[in-house]
């Protein structure tokens, strides 16, 4: 399948990136890491070339990864401002994320006790971070609500009539590695330094692939 064609080039990247930086390989880091993300994006733009899919759902996919290529660029770089412009570019994601999911979803009973369960471990990891966070505690907060309410529309997909259920599993399980990728950052950013955080690229990465592999599954 024509979609699935630059996964292995993908995974090859990834891996080169997370080398490079335990190696501390800046040159090659700037460069691997925009082409990794490029790598996702074409992902997404060659579901137009299937069968199963649909041109304004790859379309706001796009705009969600062109969102996240902001953001990746961004965090290349070591400075609080860099950081600040890195942290606006996925919460912007997030937002086209979380509007794409819901509008394919739509609302559900069930969402009330997924949104309760994201917003109590959001409120969790939030306050555990809260005294690394200096002056960025509201930028932060934000971000917290809005990756939250993004997990929330994503597995609102498995109650809706339009998505497929193998894209609910796609974009949750993608959604929760966009989390868990999040956490490990945040974790070494704000309250202690991780030896191996750089193992968070990979499941970024992955929740990234994930997301962008529901374009080409529409029943």
């Amino acid at each position: 399948m024509i979609h699935l064609a630059p996964v292995p080039l993908l995974v090859a990247v990834v891996l080169l990136l997370i080398r490079a930086g335990f190696r501390e390989a800046k040159k090659a880091v700037c460069f691997l890491k925009p082409t990794a993300t490029l790598l996702v994006i074409l992902v997404a733009a060659l579901s137009w070339r299937t069968p199963l899919s649909d041109s304004r759902y790859s379309a706001w996919l796009l705009v969600g990864l062109a969102c996240s290529l902001a953001g990746d660029v961004a965090l290349i770089f070591t400075s609080r401002k860099a950081f600040l412009l890195g942290l606006v570019a996925f919460m912007a994601a997030h937002v086209v994320y979380a509007v794409l999911f819901g509008a394919y979803s739509g609302f559900h009973a069930a969402d009330l006790v997924t949104g309760a369960v994201l917003l109590a471990a959001g409120v969790a990891v939030y306050r555990y971070l809260l005294p690394g966070l200096g002056g960025i505690k509201l930028p932060v907060a934000l971000y917290v609500l809005m990756i939250c309410l993004m997990i929330n529309r994503a597995f609102a997909a498995f109650f809706g009539e339009i998505l497929s259920l193998t894209q609910a599993w796609l974009i949750s399980a993608g959604a929760t590695l966009f989390w868990v990728s999040d956490l490990i950052l945040a974790i070494h950013r704000f309250r202690r330094p991780l030896r191996y955080h750089r193992i968070g690229l990979a499941f970024y990465y992955a929740g990234q692939l994930l997301i962008a592999l529901s374009a080409s599954y529409f029943a």
